[in-house]
């Protein structure tokens, strides 16, 4: 069996920004918390640190009631600037999906530092949600190794077959992406379509490195 897990933003989708814009507004609606946010990094890491990291900024609480507070109101916003953003399925994204995920060779997952609705939100709105059959998310990891190993365990859960780690790949766009895989033993893809140059993916030492899917020849045959 062949494992493929893949990241979301950068990697399969560039959704404009609208998550960051999503928890922005959501910060305002709910806490009037709207200066303006410098200093926190997004790429690669989970929502969850991420959000530590905006509730820290703006002098909040980084207790449950108030994480719970702005993922309700991140989720209430996130469809409306998704829609008002001019995002899309990253180029070659759609026939790599398409040829995969109705393989009874092939199991398809995610690993990405999105919250877990938030995922779904996004991947439903570019018609990508149904590839999907399980996966890793940013809920309650701060590191996203812990997110990788979170995602072998219901890889685990969901096949009852002996996994072959040497047939799974992590397929992710940033240096982060390459450590996790690494931490679960899986091989790793790397594709230079996210925010993070091709000198500095090469860098982390995936195992086959692209600058785009456009051709999704190169990928699927390198995968299956």
């Amino acid at each position: 069996m062949h494992v493929c897990l893949f990241d979301i933003d950068g990697t399969l989708l560039d959704t404009g920004g609208a998550g960051q814009a999503a928890m922005e507004a959501a910060l305002a609606a709910e806490f009037g918390a709207s200066r303006p946010v410098t200093g926190i990094s997004a790429a690669g890491r989970t929502d969850r640190a991420i959000t530590q990291d905006l509730l820290a900024f703006h002098g909040l609480p980084d207790d449950e009631a108030h994480t719970a507070r702005l993922l309700t109101a991140y989720l209430r916003h996130l469809p409306e600037q998704l829609a008002a953003r001019p995002g899309g399925v990253l180029p070659g994204v759609a026939e790599i999906l398409a040829d995969l995920a109705p393989r009874e060779d092939v199991l398809v997952g995610l690993l990405t530092g999105n919250y877990r609705e938030g995922a779904r939100v996004k991947l439903a709105h570019f018609a990508l949600e149904a590839h999907f059959r399980f996966g890793g998310y940013g809920d309650r990891h701060h590191d996203r190794c812990d997110v990788a190993r979170e995602a072998l365990a219901e890889l685990r859960a969901h096949y009852d077959g002996e996994i072959d780690l040497e047939r799974v790949w992590v397929i992710g766009d940033t240096p982060a992406d390459v450590r996790c895989g690494r931490a679960i033993g899986a091989r790793v893809v790397a594709v230079g379509t996210g925010v993070f140059p091709l000198a500095d993916l090469a860098a982390s030492r995936p195992d086959h490195l692209f600058d785009s899917f456009r051709d999704p020849r190169g990928l699927l045959e390198l995968l299956v």
